[in-house]
């Protein structure tokens, strides 16, 4: 059972995550919250296995809530969902700590996979966002050379893009546990522990 908490000021919006989340297998809607005072006043935080936080909240925005919430409780795992894709939102949430970055338009089953995802040591990201890290972690200098396989570079391609282990899986017509196997070498290769840094040290920023 994977426990989640919301922060989300459209109520609509948060009502529809929290029925999604509580009406699907192994998952399970702990608390919601309109905005990050409340649930930083709240301890169910605490009992949490995913923070899925908006960005911009009244009063404590949600790139301060993710600090917050990840000095009082290290392992929890913060995912912004949210309606901007600027550059700047973008890395300074990652920054702070998001392990994930998914926008509202995205599909309530991708919702689902991105949050198992983030939940088993990946980080999503909307192909949208994952196309401007990607552009930020690019120069003009080639990449300095690291021993991936053939597809190993394609399966971190896929990453770059934004697909999702599953979508990953399908493209290529093999396993999802291929493609976790993949991914772990990747890491272990680069020395580093998820997509976000794997691109990072890829790409050569």
């Amino acid at each position: 059972m994977i426990n989640i908490i919301l922060v989300e000021d459209i109520a609509d919006y948060r009502q529809a995550l929290r029925v999604l989340f509580n009406n699907t297998q192994g998952f399970c809607c702990l608390a919601d919250y309109a905005n990050a005072e409340d649930c930083l006043d709240d301890d169910v935080f605490s009992s949490a296995d995913v923070a899925m936080v908006d960005l911009n909240l009244p009063g404590i925005n949600g790139i301060a809530l993710i600090e917050q919430l990840i000095h009082k409780k290290p392992e929890l795992l913060c995912m912004v969902c949210t309606a901007y894709e600027e550059d700047e939102k973008v890395f300074h949430a990652l920054s702070a700590g998001a392990h994930g970055y998914i926008l509202k338009s995205t599909a309530p089953t991708q919702i689902l996979e991105a949050v198992v995802e983030v939940y088993n040591g990946g980080s999503p990201m909307s192909s949208q966002v994952a196309r401007k890290v990607v552009q930020s972690f690019r120069k003009q200098s080639p990449p300095q050379q690291y021993s991936l396989t053939r597809r190993e570079e394609e399966i971190l391609d896929c990453l770059a893009k934004g697909l999702l282990y599953k979508e990953i899986a399908f493209s290529m017509s093999i396993s999802i546990e291929t493609v976790r196997r993949h991914c772990f070498n990747i890491y272990g290769k680069l020395h580093v522990n998820n997509r976000t840094e794997a691109l990072n040290k890829y790409y050569g920023k």
